[in-house]
């Protein structure tokens, strides 16, 4: 694969690495809190819609991995997916992976995987499962939540 590779981003390149979702996006310049990495419009809208919904991408994005610590958000919220984006939630200098909390956006995971972002056990949730195995606190905590995953979370909390 990497010896085919073509950036879809100018920013960034995939680093390949053998092995099961080891490889990763690495920017090649500093982001900004809150600057957009990207517009998602290499992305799609699979079958599913709103609370389930689920974007497939067709980019270099596809290469960004999950951490407990994220650098990176994948905001999906707007009505328009034109303004689909991946911003940084903290300073990402040249050189670092893009990293986001799956939780964030996935309710509950498909491919559910222990974590292995490294971080430490206070930070790292162990089992990435989606947010439905998380509080609250714990996918908020982490410095940006979708509003469907918010919504779900709230809607839990009333039945509780």
């Amino acid at each position: 694969m990497a010896s085919t590779y073509t950036p879809s981003h100018t920013d960034f390149v995939v680093e390949f690495k053998s092995g099961d979702f080891a490889s990763s996006l690495i920017t090649r310049r500093d982001f900004a809190p809150g600057e957009i990495l990207a517009f998602l419009t290499e992305g799609r809208r699979s079958a599913r819609t709103y609370q389930t919904d689920n974007i497939d991408l067709n980019s270099d994005f596809a290469y960004s991995n999950h951490s407990c610590v994220p650098n990176a958000v994948f905001d999906l919220s707007s009505t328009d997916p034109a303004k689909w984006n991946v911003r940084a939630l903290t300073n990402i200098p040249a050189g670092t992976p893009v990293v986001w909390f799956y939780p964030s956006t996935e309710w509950e995971m498909i491919q559910p995987f222990e974590c292995q972002c490294g971080t430490e056990q206070k930070k790292c949730v162990g089992r990435i499962q989606g947010a439905k195995a998380l509080t609250y606190a714990e996918v908020a905590g982490r410095g940006w939540i979708s509003p469907w995953i918010e919504e779900l979370m709230m809607e839990r909390e009333k039945r509780r």
